[in-house]
């Protein structure tokens, strides 16, 4: 193989070393174009064309280290999307392969239900209590973001139950809005082709319009009048239910796979005041946004508003490990813990060996002080970067997002607001640029996403906006606009 094994010291578990030497000679015994008929033959991709893919050839990627990816030519990446974005603190962080591999000579396995429990599980929660928000002192556990937004579900449902209020059935969410890929993650989010899979939707779930003002605002409303007109729907939409029968409202604090929309500053009061006049619950997806993304800890911190569930996963473990987790308001909290059985739960519930990797992941957070950093140096850097890079762009409509995530419009005439045609074309056609110049940039339909790992550093972030422009340029070249 000819990727280049010293410019990264690549971090794994002990072994024996007869062991590690076989692994190694069958890794090196395959080519590129191997490793790509056996991934055709047998692997179905997420979220993926697979014959379109399949005659391509998948990117092979063998190493990472800090916010760069190895594929197996050679190429060194820079990952602009921290994987899913979730590797918040870099790649090849050994602390975090030493505490997996201590924790499966330790207790490699066992369940939380039968009255059991394990110091992992108990020192995560207790951080986690430490480093959320004043009233989330307990938390649920499973397996990804998707699990934990049908977790919320059962809780919402038995909250009300215990209220005596049976007739709180209905969850309000948003279009455009993504909260997983179960049946019932899937259905709370607002993805039409995702819908149009899944004709066993979830019932009792209903959509609002989303707050995306380059796109859907008419007229002269500006950003704030927009923001405010989109949360009032929700108590039109609570109105045309009855709000006797209304449980909850889920979102994410900004929309991340639909496009990283943040709303304006008048949306989250709005939606909160409405929430608490109705009383119904309030519950903010945190799956992206938790653990340092836009600055803060979590990202309905940065909005203002004060939810009764949280969603998380991703930066949970930096994606080391699988695990998700609901964090419950103490009045939630309560009402669960006083009223009998919680009938909810999973294998992996508060897996011991995520949980050792989720509490050494947020050590770092905490002690590196990782966030405070994106807060007050390196977000900031970056968003000023992006807006001064990309200001007057002829394809460049407008930039969205704060810390560390960033959303680009790519739009036909940016002043006037007029969005491509074929949009999801020339956000392929961006991406594809991207690809072939060794950055990750994701692209949502017309918008170009980047949400790099949080540790990285200016240089970095100058190669990728360097590298974010040259993409965009070419793809403003091959529509013929300069």
């Amino acid at each position: 193989m000819s990727y280049r094994t010293e410019e990264v010291a690549y971090v794994q578990p002990a072994q024996p070393a007869a062991s590690a030497q076989a692994a190694q000679a069958a890794q090196q015994q395959r080519s590129t174009a191997e490793y790509r008929a056996l991934d055709a033959a047998h692997h179905i991709h997420p979220f993926s064309d697979m014959g379109s893919l399949n005659r391509s050839g998948s990117r092979v990627i063998v190493k990472a280290q800090g916010v760069y990816l190895w594929d197996s030519e050679g190429n060194k990446v820079i990952d602009g999307m921290a994987g899913l974005w979730c590797v918040n603190v870099g790649y090849g962080r050994k602390e975090l392969a030493d505490a997996a591999y201590k924790q499966m000579q330790e207790l490699p396995y066992y369940n939380t239900f039968f009255k059991t429990t394990h110091p992992p599980v108990i020192e995560l929660s207790a951080l986690l209590a430490e480093l959320a928000p004043e009233p989330f002192n307990h938390f649920f556990y499973c397996n990804s973001g998707s699990e934990g937004n049908d977790t919320v579900l059962r809780i919402v449902h038995q909250y009300w139950a215990t209220q005596n209020k049976h007739s709180k059935k209905f969850v309000i969410s948003r279009k455009n809005g993504y909260h997983g890929s179960t049946i019932a993650g899937g259905t709370l989010g607002g993805m039409g082709y995702m819908h149009e899979q899944m004709p066993s939707k979830v019932e009792n779930i209903v959509h609002i319009d989303q707050p995306y003002f380059f796109g859907e605002a008419e007229g002269n409303l500006t950003p704030e009048e927009f923001a405010l007109a989109r949360a009032q729907q929700l108590e039109a939409k609570i109105l045309e239910i009855g709000a006797d029968n209304v449980a909850a409202f889920i979102g994410e604090p900004f929309q991340g796979a639909g496009g990283v929309i943040f709303p304006a500053s008048t949306y989250w009061p709005e939606i909160q005041r409405i929430c608490r006049k109705y009383d119904i619950l309030l519950v903010a997806d945190e799956v992206i946004g938790g653990f340092g993304r836009t600055g803060e800890w979590f990202a309905h911190q940065h909005f203002g508003f004060e939810p009764d569930l949280i969603t998380l996963a991703k930066g949970l473990t930096s994606g080391y490990v699988p695990m998700g987790a609901v964090g419950l308001h103490d009045r939630v909290a309560k009402a669960i813990i006083e009223n009998g059985d919680f009938n909810h739960g999973l294998t992996y519930s508060g897996h011991p060996v995520a949980a050792a990797v989720a509490l050494a992941n947020l050590k770092l957070l905490r002690d590196e002080k990782i966030v405070e950093r994106v807060k007050n140096d390196t977000g900031l850097y970056f968003q000023k970067q992006l807006r001064e890079t990309f200001a007057n762009h002829p394809i460049i409509g407008e930039i969205s997002g704060a810390g560390l995530v960033a959303g680009l419009q790519l739009a036909q005439d940016p002043k006037a607001r007029k969005r491509f045609a074929n949009g999801g074309d020339v956000g392929t056609i961006c991406r594809d640029f991207c690809f072939n110049g060794n950055l990750i940039m994701r692209a949502t339909g017309d918008r170009m996403l980047l949400s790099p790992p949080l540790v990285i550093n200016k240089l970095e972030i100058d190669e990728i906006v360097s590298k974010a422009k040259k993409a965009i340029d070419a793809t403003a070249q091959q529509l013929g606009i300069s």
